[in-house]
């Protein structure tokens, strides 16, 4: 019964943090089209606008902030594994259990910080200091969400990886399964490793 919860919480909290991941995304176009019209009415009609740095600023935070969980679910985040990946399975989920407690410390107090900063600056009414002086409170109304939501799926990793410690198998098989190499291009697996460093070329270097 324990174990069916933790598996409906685990996917309905994935689901939710790839929807907002892939939804944020098409942000991106919206950014891009903004700072190529800045540039062509700044360069080309000499008639900049007042708003497009703090729009593109703010897109730029909140695709950034929102997509945060997506790229840990994906494994997306750059990272330094070379301890991580020379020690056993088991090892590595108690590193990963602690450093998901870290994680989920660090982000419970920015959440904090930044739901007082929201009252804060909704009560003051503040603004960015640029000519077209856009109200912020809704820039740290983002980073508190985007915080609730790291915690959320950083919680989904903990319940699985603590299941893995406490059963000896996955909570059935697929809630914390790791992203294949192939779909991460940044990083490489020891095999990798061991034939760049390790492997002398034809000059025997």
């Amino acid at each position: 019964m324990l174990e069916a919860i933790l598996l409906r919480y685990c996917q309905f909290t994935k689901y939710i943090v790839s929807l907002i991941g892939r939804s944020v995304s098409y942000l991106l176009p919206v950014l891009a089209a903004i700072v190529f019209y800045e540039v062509f009415a700044r360069y080309v009609l000499n008639q900049p606008t007042i708003w497009g740095y703090d729009t593109s600023l703010f897109l730029f935070g909140y695709i950034a902030a929102l997509g945060g969980a997506y790229a840990q679910q994906r494994e997306a985040h750059i990272n330094v594994d070379i301890v991580h990946a020379k020690v056993s399975e088991k090892t590595r989920r108690i590193f990963d259990v602690l450093t998901g407690i870290l994680a989920i410390g660090f982000l419970a107090v920015m959440a904090k910080t930044c739901g007082s900063m929201f009252f804060e600056a909704l009560e003051f009414n503040y603004k960015t200091q640029s000519e077209w002086a856009p109200a912020m409170h809704h820039f740290w109304l983002m980073i508190t969400v985007s915080a609730v939501i790291f915690i959320a799926e950083y919680s989904t990793e903990l319940i699985a990886n603590l299941f893995f410690l406490i059963k000896g198998r996955e909570l059935n098989g697929d809630v914390h399964k790791h992203v294949h190499l192939s779909e991460q291009p940044f990083k490489v697996d020891n095999d990798q490793l061991n034939c760049v460093f390790d492997k002398e070329n034809t000059n025997g270097h």
